[in-house]
This record gives structure tokens, sequence and C-alpha cells, in this order.
């Protein structure tokens, strides 16, 4: 098997957890590279949800944003934003959404709002919540990517952009919010999932070559660790090939 990189690993390993038939609402970046490697792997018949409307996109390289012409012209449909979200997401018509985070906490809440305790006077003032909320909200399930680290792993959030399991488990069920919220966060270390009992992520995968302490030394709050701690199987040559060839045609 050839040497793959952080990144690569995390793009396989998100593109595998998608099932063949599925529904995905996909992000730009690694949400939209493993959502397309997963088309030409395992899942051919995913379905690829964009923001902008797209629905059914079929991209022959990866997009550049939201509003390229080529989702536009793969798709099935194109409809309104308003329309994407108030009849395909809200109702819970998607079956997975793919979230990015500046902060996300040991209960899965994202923040891409603020960094530091007050709002008005920020440390460090993010892009925000975009569509994101609806997403956590709505869609069957979340998947998380994000790169493992304690600056981004924290104790709790700054500020909740995007609800995950609140404080612990039955938070999401009191709020009565549509959707399972996040059931997988890929890192560059490893895969976490939330206990069953008590919603807390816990890692239960860890990425070929990657230390246990690395990645609790990564984490900042005291990691949970699956007692049937596994090892991710490492990218084929097959995943590899694909993914560098759909990288290379988007340049």
């Amino acid at each position: 098997m050839s040497e793959c990189t952080a990144d690569e690993m995390m793009s396989v390993a998100a593109a595998r957890a998608l099932g063949e038939g599925m529904s995905c609402f996909v992000g730009i970046g690694l949400p939209s590279t493993a959502a397309n490697l997963a088309r030409r792997t395992h899942a051919p018949n995913l379905t690829l949800i964009y923001e902008s409307g797209c629905l059914g996109a079929k991209p022959s390289r990866l997009p550049l944003s939201i509003g390229d012409g080529e989702l536009a012209d793969t798709a099935d449909a194109v409809v309104s934003v308003p329309e994407v979200f108030n009849y395909w997401l809200q109702p819970g018509r998607i079956d997975v959404g793919f979230l990015g985070a500046a902060q996300l906490d040991k209960f899965g809440n994202i923040n891409t709002t603020v960094i530091g305790s007050d709002y008005h006077d920020p440390k460090v003032r993010l892009p925000g919540a975009g569509g994101a909320p609806e997403i956590a909200a709505s869609c069957r399930e979340v998947f998380v990517v994000l790169r493992q680290n304690s600056r981004a792993f924290v104790e709790k959030v700054d500020f909740v952009t995007s609800f995950g399991h609140g404080s612990g488990k039955g938070d999401r069920e009191r709020l009565g919010l549509r959707g399972a919220g996040p059931t997988l966060v890929v890192t560059d270390l490893g895969l976490l999932r939330p206990d069953p009992e008590t919603a807390e992520l816990t890692l239960t995968e860890l990425h070929p070559g990657v230390q246990l302490e690395q990645a609790v030394s990564s984490t900042g709050w005291t990691l949970k660790v699956a007692a049937d701690l596994k090892t991710t199987p490492a990218p084929t040559e097959h995943e590899l090939t694909l993914l560098r060839e759909l990288k290379k045609a988007g340049e």
C-alpha cells in the first residue's frame, strides 16, 4: 500500500461511513472529497445535496465552492436555497449531514461563532453558523470532520453554534430535535462515536501508526477510550488511486 497523508486517511474513513443509497448534505473541503470518493467506490447511488440547491449532483471533479457550476450542470434538480432547507432538510429527509468546527466538546456541540467567553468582545470572531445549526438539528445523523488537537477539542465550547448532544444523553429529545445528532467524528488520529449510555464522545478506532497517547494528549478533556479499541483499516490502493485522481481533476 502507498503511504497516505492524514487528510487522505480522513477522507477515506469518512467516505467509508457513507452507505449506498443514502442522501448526504455535503460541504466543501474534506466532506465533499469524502462524499465524491464514496460515489466512486462503494456507494454509486449516494445522493449528494449541496446547500446551493443542487440535488443529486454528480461532479466529475471536486467543486471549488457550493456555487460551482459543475454542481448545477450535473444535478438531478436545482432548487432554491429555502426549498432545500424547508422541504428537504427540516422534514428529516436527509440521512447524513457533514459539519466542520472550530471547537468541538465532548458531547459533540460545535462552535463556529466566537473564541472567548465574551461574545461581544471575543478573542476571535469566526465565520458563524451558515446552515450548520439546521443540519445539526434535522439530518438523521451528523458526521463531524475535524483535525484533532487540544485547541479544537475542548471540554466545553465557548459558544454553541450547532447543538450536538447538549450536556448528555436525552438533551436532544427534550428540545424536540429531529435528528440523532453527531454519530461519528472523523479526525486525523482516529474515529470517535458517542457512548450509547452517556452520549460522551469515545475513541473507538485509531488510524494506522497513531499511538493512543497521541490521541489522549490531543484532546482537551479526559478522553474516553472504547474497551475494544480498533485500528482503522488502512486505505486500499484502489481508494487512494481514485482519491488522488479526484483531487488532481480539480486542480
